[in-house]
């Protein structure tokens, strides 16, 4: 079993910055593959940015490219995702996951990751 816990949300005016973290422990981590999603309040869960263990090759959603950046720290057990040029509409409760393997499917497919965490809130204030 795989736990990972996420930290680093708070309330940031827009323009702001954020470095998220997501802990991994449990069983001897990797190499899997690594999402970060978010559920912005009453709407659906989306993709954000991902990122392949071992060759760290990263995928991101077009509403964040050129201002998030997915990164793991493999020695730590620890994924990041740096936040620039906050706006509001990216205010929402982020959720890091964990894939065993490869992505099988592209990587903004939720049901393919097997670990979820509990998620941490960003607001991005006007």
């Amino acid at each position: 079993q795989v736990q990972l816990v996420e930290s680093g949300g708070a309330l940031v005016q827009a323009g702001g910055s954020l470095r998220l973290a997501c802990a991994a422990s449990g069983r001897t981590f990797g190499p899997y593959a690594m999402g970060w999603f978010r559920r912005p309040p009453g709407k659906e869960r989306a993709f954000a940015a991902a990122i392949t263990w071992n060759s760290g090759t990263t995928y991101y959603a077009d509403s964040v490219k050129g201002r998030f950046t997915i990164s793991r720290d493999s020695v730590k057990n620890m994924v990041y995702l740096q936040m620039n040029s906050l706006k509001p509409e990216d205010s929402a409760d982020y959720y890091c996951a964990a894939r065993n393997g490869d992505f099988v499917y592209g990587p903004s497919y939720g049901g393919q990751y097997h670990y979820w965490g509990q998620g941490t809130r960003v607001t991005v204030s006007s």
